[in-house]
């Protein structure tokens, strides 16, 4: 084979090559790419930022609970974007067919879900686990975080470019008219390594062919290879990997931003959803005492035309049963707006048909009983009273015969100081702040550069068409060694930069000091809190016993002539609030529990966003 034709062949291969990959990148393929790369990368951080990997996807179910509602209870809704990307219209030129990928027509899923659904707290959890919007807003941070840290490794992998080019020439420079094609393809590579030594070499290859009667051609080839090493400026480890030192960090921090939200959202839809059951037990005692009320008002009523009680104690009864029924009406309307803002906080509609599980607070008073088995003394009970003018001895409320989670203020500090990882974070953040001092530091310094390059073979254009082909001959090629020097004459930019990061680092400081005061003022509110609902809590059972004895007492009297109706009225009063109140400190407490173990930063919560709680004693999961 001779010379010519064996550069033809090359030519011919190169072009073919370049067609080839350019066929082979479809959109799909970039996109399986980039998620294969940013799950790679979450993976490797999760351990080093939470200790554990697990599983992750951005992905979004097609078959989420808010779209079997919207279609199975017929809901209103404004369009296919209320049921999903799956169901959007593809545009002109959409690139994937078949991504995001579609599920079933709205008319063609069968309504699954046409009644009331009854959620309990554990399913409460994982449906927000899975449809919360702003719970995927955070995940998509990571992801992004990420494909950021992706891009900056890519700076020190071996990078490739290729291009073609193919142009139809006439040439009337010399007088004469030359005509003729030319074609030129080329190979780039570039490497850039982590002490700031940067090569890059490329490959060109063309033909160029005349189109006249001779139909003369000629090829060329021509090599390149460049090396540029920084000596000061740009140069060393520490300043040429800080971009992706930077990168890797963030994805750290997105990472425990979103376990600690994750914590967050546990708690919030647990506090939420007790405070929906405590408002139904609130209707309910209102719903009782208005019953009661009216019966009692009856029953005045009934002795007031015996002669036996004036026409005013009915008036008051009547008043007291009509106030009863506006609280009655208000405890309906104030349910059902929680039970509207719960349903936002699952990422549900709001006009869906949900119900709650009202035997979760049965439970919660279950345990409650095993967690809270103290009790304040009953004073009352004595059957010797104590003498007026004794002495008065108060109980001071303490954390004896508290939950195991009502621990030593120090203990529970230094627990939180250890393990919350937003204060992980603002620590990291100071470290940042340092490395970003160096950094502006180097960037003041004097730019010095080894630079050497080297050129072989040749390449040919129309005017040449009729040269020899250019062979690639490194023993005849040009070569280059020098020194680039960059004098630091003009450096305000960097200065300013330089004096700026101080400052950063000053507030950065700052702010590890202001959240490590915040962390404590937080636990030790909370362990206040604990406190007061597990007294509340007691002292509210108590009330309530107290209370129904005495409605129960006051009217026997009042049918015995012994008492007055307002007597009775007061004690059902008593009665409601009571009922009220321990419902609210029962449930204080447990939200208590909860947001104390979360900003301790021990409350775990597993990939379907179940809680495994913390117990101080043996550390077991419930």
């Amino acid at each position: 084979m001779t010379v010519d034709a064996r550069h033809r062949l090359t030519l011919r291969i190169a072009l073919g090559l370049c067609l080839c990959l350019a066929a082979g990148c479809s959109p799909s393929f970039y996109r399986r790419e980039a998620d294969k790369a940013a799950i790679n990368i979450i993976q490797n951080e999760q351990a080093k930022a939470l200790g554990r990997t697990g599983a992750f996807e951005i992905e979004l179910p097609i078959d989420t609970l808010r779209r079997r509602l919207l279609l199975g209870q017929d809901l209103p809704r404004t369009g296919r974007a209320s049921l999903g990307t799956d169901q959007l219209e593809r545009i002109q030129n959409w690139p994937e067919k078949d991504y995001p990928p579609t599920g079933d027509e709205p008319g063609d899923t069968p309504t699954t879900q046409p009644g009331v659904i009854k959620l309990a707290l554990v399913d409460a959890l994982q449906v927000a686990a899975s449809n919360t919007r702003e719970y995927q807003t955070r995940k998509e941070d990571v992801y992004r975080a990420a494909l950021d840290l992706d891009l900056e490794n890519d700076a020190f992998r071996h990078t490739f470019a290729g291009a073609m080019e193919m142009t139809h020439k006439r040439d009337l420079t010399e007088g004469s008219t030359l005509r003729g094609n030319e074609y030129t393809s080329s190979i780039d590579w570039t490497k850039k390594f982590k002490t700031g030594a940067e090569i890059t070499a490329s490959i060109a290859i063309d033909l160029v062919k005349l189109l006249s009667p001779s139909r003369e051609s000629s090829t060329g080839i021509l090599a390149d290879v460049s090396i540029t090493i920084p000596l000061m400026k740009d140069a060393g480890w520490q300043i040429v990997t800080e971009p992706m030192t930077q990168a890797q960090r963030n994805v750290i921090y997105v990472l425990r931003t979103l376990e600690r939200f994750r914590r967050t959202l546990a708690v919030r839809v647990a506090t939420d959803y007790l405070s929906v059951l405590q408002q139904m037990d609130v209707v309910e005692n209102e719903k009782n005492n208005y019953v009661r009320l009216l019966t009692g008002t009856r029953r005045v009523r009934r002795l007031s035309q015996a002669g036996r009680m004036p026409e005013i104690q009915v008036d008051q009864a009547r008043q007291d049963a009509l106030r009863a029924r506006d609280r009655w009406i208000g405890a309906r309307q104030l349910y059902a707006q929680r039970l509207d803002q719960f349903k936002i906080t699952l990422g549900l509609p709001t006009d869906s048909l949900i119900e709650l599980d009202r035997s979760e607070l049965d439970r919660l008073a279950e345990t409650a009983q095993h967690r809270m088995p103290g009790s304040p003394p009953d004073t009352s009970a004595t059957t010797q009273p104590a003498d007026a003018d004794a002495p008065v001895d108060l109980d001071v409320p303490s954390r004896v015969g508290g939950g195991p989670l009502e621990l030593p203020p120090e203990e529970a500090v230094l627990i939180a100081l250890e393990y919350r990882l937003d204060l992980q974070t603002s620590v990291w953040r100071v470290a940042d702040a340092q490395r970003r001092i160096v950094v502006a530091a180097n960037a003041l310094e004097m730019g010095l550069a080894l630079t050497a390059g080297g050129v072989a073979g040749g390449s040919r254009s129309l005017g040449s068409a009729t040269s020899p082909n250019a062979r690639l001959r490194p023993e005849h090629g040009v070569y280059t060694f020098g020194l680039l020097l960059d004098l630091p004459l003009e450096r305000t930019d960097e200065q300013n930069a330089y004096r700026d990061a101080y400052i950063t680092l000053e507030r950065a400081v700052r702010s590890v000091q202001e959240l490590e005061d915040q962390i404590k003022l937080d636990i030790r509110n909370e362990l206040r809190q604990l406190l007061r609902a597990r007294e509340s809590f007691q002292i509210q059972a108590k009330s309530v016993t107290v209370a129904q004895r005495r409605v129960e007492s006051t009217a026997l009297f009042l049918q015995a002539g012994r008492a007055e109706v307002r007597d009775v009225l007061e004690a059902q009063e008593s009665l409601v609030s009571a009922q009220n109140a321990l419902t609210a400190a029962l449930v204080n407490y447990r939200v208590a529990e909860l947001e104390l173990q979360r900003d301790m930063g021990v409350l775990q919560i597993n990939d379907e966003g179940l809680w495994h709680e913390y117990r101080p004693d043996d550390d077991n999961s419930e």
